[in-house]
C-alpha cells in the first residue's frame, strides 16, 4: 500500500461519521502496520448479547471470513487475546506455509463490545509478539470511540442540568416573585433565541399570566395575554408538553388554543410546558415562542422541560410566599373544599365523615366510669402460731402455702426431757404421800402436814408438765392456709417461748386491698361496688364492695397510691392469700370523651399551674 493510500486511510479514520467507516479505516491501517496480513475481520455487538456481527473486512472486497470464525468465537467467549495455528492452506496446497490466526477483544469496564481477528503469514516468535503488540495498541482506538459515544448522552444531560440549575439559581437570587418571574423569562428568551417567553400560574381554575419577557408591565386584559393564558390552560388540562407545529411524543394533543395564538402572531412556533406541583397536578405553565424557521427540536424541548421542572416549583413557592395572609387562608380553604367536594379523594372524604361522626358520637355518648387499680387478696384474719415453751423442733410437716385442716399437726417440739421430768415429779408425789401416812401413824401431825404440802407441790409440778406435754404438738385451730413459716429446714433448732412459728389465715374469710392512684382517690366512696380479675383466674371475675378507704399512701413507680379495702361477695376454695390482679371500681356514668381525656386534662391543668408565676 502506498504512502498516499496510508494518508487517505488516516483521513477517513479521523473524519469517519459511522462506526462502519471508522472500523474499516482502522482495520486497513492495522493490516498495513502489522504487514503480512492475508485477511482481517472486525465484529461488534452489545455487551450481554450473543449476537455479534461483522462491521469491517480486509481486504475491503472480502465477504467470506468463515476461516476467522473460530479465532473470533474463542476471543469473544474467553474475553482474552488468542493465537491459533491454521494448517488449512497446507492441506489445500502442499508446500504452502501454515497461517497464524490472532484475535484481540474490545473490552470496556470488563464487558466485551467486539473483537478484531487477523490471518497472518507464518513468522517467528518475536515477529508474532510484535504483531500482537501492534494489534493491542490499535484496539485502544476502537475502545476510545466506544467510550466517547457512551459519554455523549451523559454530556448532554450535564449540559441540560447545568442550564436548568443556572436558571434556578437566577430565580432564587430574586427575593420577590414578580422580579424572579420577569428575570427568568427574560433570560430564557435571550439565551435560547425566543421571540417571547411567558409564565403563568393557575388561579381560580384558570391560567393567569404573571410575566412576559422584556416586559416589566403589561395589560392583563389585552387579547394577546388572554390567548397565551388559554394556551397554558390547554397544556395544563392535558398535563403534557405541547409543541406547535409538531407531533407530540405521546400522540396527537388538542391544539385549538395554540393554533389561535400562532395565527395571531404570524405563525410562530410554540412550546408550552406545564409546571407540576407536589400533588402531581399542573399548577402553572411556561410558554415559549420562536420564529417558524427555528422551531423546537426534540433536544430543545427536553432542555426546556428540565428548566421548567426546576424553576416552576421555585416560582410557585415564591408566588405563594408573596401572598397576603388573607389570600393564603382563602387559597388553602378553597383548595381543601375543592379537594373534598370534587371527584376522587375517597380516603379523605371517608376520613372527614368519620371525624364528624366521632365528634357527634362523643358529644352525646356516655359510659360507665370505672377506676382501674392493682389489687391483692389477703385473709380477713391472720392468726399467729407461737412456741408454747422453750424447746427444740422435733417435727414440722407443713410450711408456707400449705392448706391445713382443723386439728392437723403443724409441728411438734421435743418432749423427752419433759417426760423424764414428769416421772420425777410423779415419784416425788408418791414419796411425799407415803411420808405423810407414816407421820400420821406416829402421831407427828406437823411432819405429816409438811409431807402433804410437799406432795401437793409435786402434784402441781406434775400437772404443769402434763399441760406442757399436751401443747408439745401444735395443731391447726381451724381450716386455714399457712401464710408464713417454714420449719422443715430447722429440725432440732431451738425455739423460745412466744416465738412466732407460723401465720395462718382462714379459708372462708378474705378481703381485697386495692391500690388507687391519688388522682382518682377523690372519686372513691365507701359502699361502691366493683369487680376484680386475678392473674390466676383471668377467665373469671369476682364482685366486691368498698369497705374502707385508708389514709395510708404507698409510693410505687414514681406515683402515690392509697390503700382501699374491699370485701369479696363470692368466695371459692380456689382463692388463696397473696393472689394479685386488677380491680375496677364502678363510680357512675359520664361522657366517654371525659372518661378518656380527664387524666390528660388534669395533668395539663396541674402542669400549667405549676409553671405560672
Amino acid at each position: 500500500m502506498t504512502a498516499l493510500s496510508e494518508q487517505q486511510l488516516w483521513h477517513r479514520l479521523v473524519e469517519a461519521e459511522s462506526d462502519g467507516e471508522f472500523c474499516q479505516s482502522w482495520l486497513g491501517l492495522q493490516c498495513q502496520m502489522i504487514g503480512g496480513v492475508d485477511s482481517g475481520l472486525v465484529v461488534a455487538g452489545n455487551p450481554g448479547e450473543d449476537a455479534f456481527g461483522p462491521v469491517a473486512f480486509w481486504p475491503a472486497n472480502l465477504r467470506n471470513a468463515s476461516h476467522l470464525s473460530a479465532i473470533t468465537e474463542r476471543v469473544l467467549n474467553l474475553h482474552k487475546a488468542m493465537v491459533i495455528r491454521s494448517d488449512a492452506a497446507t492441506e489445500k496446497c502442499p508446500g504452502e506455509e501454515p497461517r497464524l490466526h490472532i484475535g484481540y477483544p474490545v473490552k470496556i469496564r470488563g464487558q466485551v463490545h467486539g473483537a478484531a481477528s487477523l490471518e497472518l503469514r507464518f513468522r517467528s516468535q518475536d515477529q508474532l509478539q510484535a504483531a500482537m503488540r501492534q494489534l493491542q495498541w490499535g484496539i485502544a482506538w476502537l475502545e476510545n470511540r466506544i467510550m466517547r459515544k457512551q459519554a455523549e448522552p451523559e454530556a448532554q444531560i450535564r449540559d441540560r442540568l447545568a442550564t436548568a440549575l443556572d436558571l434556578a439559581a437566577t430565580a432564587l437570587q430574586e427575593e420577590k416573585f414578580p422580579d424572579a418571574a420577569v428575570t427568568v423569562v427574560t433570560v430564557l428568551a435571550t439565551r435560547f433565541e425566543c421571540n417571547r417567553v411567558s409564565i403563568g400560574f393557575l388561579e381560580n381554575r384558570q391560567a393567569k399570566v404573571h410575566a412576559l419577557s422584556h416586559a416589566a408591565q403589561f395589560n392583563k386584559k389585552m387579547n394577546l395575554v388572554r390567548c397565551i393564558g388559554a394556551a397554558m390552560d390547554e397544556s395544563m388540562d392535558q398535563q403534557r408538553t405541547i409543541t406547535y407545529p409538531g407531533i407530540s411524543r405521546e400522540g396527537t394533543p388538542i391544539l385549538r388554543a395554540h393554533t389561535e395564538l400562532a395565527l395571531q402572531n404570524g405563525g410562530d412556533a410554540i412550546c408550552t410546558i406545564p409546571f407540576v406541583g407536589k400533588d402531581g397536578k399542573a399548577c402553572g405553565a411556561m410558554l415559549m415562542e420562536r420564529s417558524p424557521d427555528v422551531g423546537f427540536s426534540p433536544a430543545a424541548v427536553i432542555l426546556f422541560e428540565a428548566v421548567a421542572a426546576l424553576t416552576g416549583p421555585i416560582l410557585e413557592e415564591k408566588r405563594k410566599a408573596d401572598q397576603s395572609i388573607r389570600a393564603k387562608i382563602r387559597s388553602s380553604f378553597r383548595a381543601k373544599i375543592e379537594e373534598f367536594a370534587g371527584p376522587g379523594h375517597i380516603v379523605q372524604k371517608l376520613v372527614a365523615v368519620a371525624a364528624v361522626a366521632l365528634i357527634v358520637f362523643f358529644s352525646f355518648a356516655v359510659g360507665d366510669y370505672r377506676i382501674t387499680s392493682g389489687c391483692m387478696i389477703e385473709g380477713a384474719i391472720k392468726r399467729s402460731i407461737v412456741a408454747p415453751f422453750n424447746g427444740y423442733i422435733s417435727e414440722a410437716p407443713v410450711r408456707a402455702g400449705d392448706i391445713v385442716r382443723v386439728d392437723q399437726l403443724m409441728c411438734s417440739l421435743d418432749d423427752r426431757d419433759m417426760r423424764i421430768e414428769r416421772l420425777k415429779w410423779a415419784s416425788q408425789k408418791e414419796q411425799h404421800y407415803l411420808e405423810s401416812l407414816e407421820a400420821m401413824d406416829k402421831g407427828d401431825t406437823a411432819k405429816s402436814r409438811i409431807a402433804r404440802e410437799q406432795m401437793n407441790q409435786a402434784a402441781a409440778q406434775f400437772e404443769l408438765l402434763e399441760e406442757q406435754l399436751s401443747r408439745a404438738k401444735i395443731l391447726a385451730p381451724f381450716d386455714a392456709v399457712v401464710v408464713t413459716g417454714d420449719l422443715s429446714q430447722s429440725l432440732a433448732a431451738p425455739v423460745e417461748r412466744g416465738q412466732v412459728l407460723f401465720e395462718i389465715a382462714p379459708l372462708d374469710s378474705y378481703r381485697v386491698k386495692l391500690e388507687v392512684g391519688e388522682t382518682s382517690i377523690d372519686d372513691i366512696k365507701v359502699g361502691q361496688s366493683g369487680e376484680l380479675v386475678l392473674t390466676a383466674f383471668p377467665e373469671k371475675s369476682f364482685p366486691f364492695w368498698v369497705e374502707k378507704i385508708t389514709p395510708v399512701s404507698k409510693p410505687r413507680e414514681g406515683a402515690n397510691y392509697f390503700i382501699v379495702e374491699a370485701g369479696l361477695q363470692n368466695i371459692t376454695e380456689n382463692l388463696l392469700p397473696g393472689m394479685e390482679g386488677f380491680g375496677k371500681i364502678d363510680v357512675d356514668r359520664r361522657k366517654l370523651v371525659w372518661i378518656w381525656t380527664h387524666e390528660l386534662i388534669d395533668w395539663v391543668r396541674l402542669t400549667s399551674w405549676s409553671w405560672m408565676p
